[in-house]
């Protein structure tokens, strides 16, 4: 036994210790949220936040750098020096929509670093709980029975609510004007109002108004139903051909620097999305009205990229402008 115990001590020792990779300069980690405290972003990076550190026993730290509809934030990634791990908590509108609608010169595969893609959400088409609008082909319908436009709100123009009118104004005809908005709330308790005649928008400020029964909700944006609304259908569902490939969905992932390794980058993949698939953070996801969508860093790539395509016609159609 003796023997037996030396030997794998001996074995023991003769392993090389394995530990995670630190910053270039020790220093912790941090990761950019471009909005303020409080949204679907910031919830998701605390988590990471939390969970990363507990896995690398290294600081990770959450600042939030919100302006410019977050591309102060991006921006300050982008600029990140060498020698620190600066990430980004990156969504569809920061990554595919700003650089188009903003004309920032940033490309995100170039500029940026995509590190992993973590999930997915979509708006929510929401009407006044008496309205005579019950469905997307209800709502279709009754355009074309009307002489005058609907007014659909949003929280600004350029925003994700505006540009998915746009596109579904673009791909059914429907007869819609935009009335933009300084904020979700404000558009959305207008449509419970019945000032504005629906609006597409995001999930978490609609939840409170749809539970009470002051919205209702008659579809989301995404290919698939999402666990939070089970009982609504997507636009999809509404099986109008000019439909059947709509899509909205908002896609969340985490970005760095371009300076950064590609050890450190493999790294940091293989650990952010351990924590994704963990029950924990996919708790924290539905919350949001959002579902865990795993991918690795060319996978999310090509997502950016595919993204950037779809968003940039729409906004050349539509000739959206930002505020």
């Amino acid at each position: 036994m003796l023997r037996r115990n030396f030997m794998l001590a001996a074995l023991a020792a003769s392993l090389p210790e394995y530990s995670w990779a630190q910053s270039p300069s020790g220093k912790s980690i941090k990761i950019i949220v471009p909005f303020a405290p409080g949204g679907g972003n910031d919830v998701i990076a605390r988590q990471i936040a939390k969970e990363l550190s507990e896995l690398r026993k290294q600081t990770v730290l959450v600042e939030n750098k919100p302006g410019a509809g977050g591309n102060i934030g991006t921006e300050f990634v982008v600029r990140a020096p060498a020698d620190e791990i600066t990430l980004l908590l990156g969504h569809t509108g920061t990554v595919s929509i700003n650089p188009v609608l903003l004309n920032t010169g940033m490309d995100p595969t170039r500029d940026l670093e995509p590190i992993a893609l973590l999930a997915s959400t979509s708006l929510v088409l929401v009407v006044a709980q008496d309205s005579k609008i019950k469905s997307v082909q209800n709502l279709i319908e009754l355009s074309g029975q009307r002489t005058v436009p609907f007014n659909y709100g949003s929280s600004g123009n350029g925003t994700g609510g505006h540009l998915t009118g746009e596109m579904f104004k673009e791909v059914t005809g429907v007869k819609m004007s935009h009335i933009p908005y300084k904020g979700t709330g404000p558009a959305l308790v207008d449509v419970a109002g019945g000032q504005l005649d629906f609006m597409f928008s995001v999930i978490p400020p609609a939840m409170a108004l749809i539970q009470s029964g002051k919205l209702r909700a008659i579809a989301v944006t995404s290919k698939k139903r999402l666990p939070v609304f089970p009982d609504v259908p997507t636009v999809i569902e509404s099986n109008i051909k000019s439909l059947m490939n709509f899509d909205s969905s908002v896609s969340y992932g985490v970005l760095s620097s371009n300076k950064i390794s590609s050890v450190m980058a493999k790294e940091l993949t293989g650990q952010i999305l351990k924590i994704g698939g963990g029950a924990e953070f996919q708790s924290k996801l539905v919350a949001e009205g959002a579902v865990p969508v795993l991918g690795n860093g060319a996978e999310y790539s090509k997502l950016i990229q595919s993204e950037t395509k779809k968003w940039t016609a729409v906004i050349k159609k539509s000739g959206a402008m930002p505020d």
